[in-house]
């Protein structure tokens, strides 16, 4: 297949252009700088700059670009550069999309467990209605943007979770903590927290390009936990105490509304359809995706 993809160069963007590569697939990236290798493309969504000819001929488009949710607090002028790098990128795709008529060509533009509002009961399942705050509007704000591609496009949406890695995501602030001793749960520790390593998240987006399945998707493991279990299974898998639990208090006073609808957020969000199509993961508990994040040095 020939997949052309925005935001390649992130944590997930990488992970996922190195697994279809592996199966043969061929992925053009779409850069905001001048081109330099043979698989890439310039683009400038701000401007809503690209070239539909770069579109011609593929077989999907993924669509991973917006700015980090959780890489600084949350002032007005950080929402709207979040709203703006999601928006703008999504509707310069779809736009290039409608000039070339009716392509046939699937569509599969993230969104996140963020559509789902901050603090949610019971199990949060694709056809869950959409919750307040910040990234509530905003999923869906970009989901509905998705939309606008031509009424030939397979448009899919990934809702995704709590991706584990080692590289970065959301352990990438805690693990040196947990790592010295001094990590612990965040608030009460009773949240739900929708999470997924970082390899099958990979694969499910891989196979999301590759399914029938069109929507909302959601994208997480099958197995749910509360924060206070994953802090409690990651500093026993790294042999280190985690006993420093940060109060809610403190997250909001650092890091304000981001705290509430990031680190206390409460989804316990389930795969239905995923599971449904067949989408078979290699860490669907707790306990291999523990081994992973300690065996794999690149995880």
């Amino acid at each position: 297949m020939r997949i052309v993809m925005s935001g390649a160069s992130g944590m997930i963007g990488t992970a996922l252009s190195e697994h279809l590569k592996s199966a043969g697939d061929d992925v053009i990236r779409l850069v905001r700088r001048p081109a330099k290798t043979d698989d890439e493309r310039t683009w400038d969504p701000a401007a809503g700059d690209l070239d539909e000819a770069v579109l011609e001929g593929a077989d999907a488009v993924v669509n991973l670009s917006g700015a980090g949710i959780g890489d600084r607090p949350w002032t007005r002028r950080r929402i709207a550069v979040l709203r703006d790098s999601r928006l703008q990128t999504t509707r310069t795709l779809t736009a290039a999309m409608r000039r070339l008529g009716q392509p046939k060509l699937s569509f599969v533009s993230q969104s996140a467990s963020g559509y789902y509002g901050a603090s949610r009961q019971g199990l949060l399942r694709e056809d869950s209605g959409p919750g307040a705050g910040v990234l509530g509007p905003l999923c869906v704000e970009w989901e509905q943007t998705a939309r606008t591609a031509p009424s030939s496009v397979r448009v899919v949406i990934p809702r995704t979770g709590v991706v584990l890695s080692t590289s970065g995501g959301a352990l990438g602030p805690l693990l040196p903590l947990l790592k010295v001793g001094l990590g612990g749960p965040f608030g009460n520790g009773r949240q739900f927290w929708p999470w997924i390593t970082l390899a099958d998240e990979a694969a499910a987006l891989a196979f999301l390009v590759k399914s029938d399945l069109e929507g909302a998707v959601n994208v997480c493991a099958p197995e749910s936990a509360d924060v206070s279990t994953i802090v409690e299974r990651l500093a026993k898998a790294f042999h280190r105490p985690a006993f420093v639990r940060i109060p809610r208090p403190a997250l909001r006073l650092v890091l304000g509304q981001l705290a509430d609808e990031l680190v206390l957020a409460n989804q316990r969000m389930e795969p239905v359809k995923l599971a449904a199509a067949g989408f078979h993961w290699q860490h669907p508990g707790l306990d291999e995706a523990m081994e992973w994040l300690t065996d794999s040095p690149s995880s």
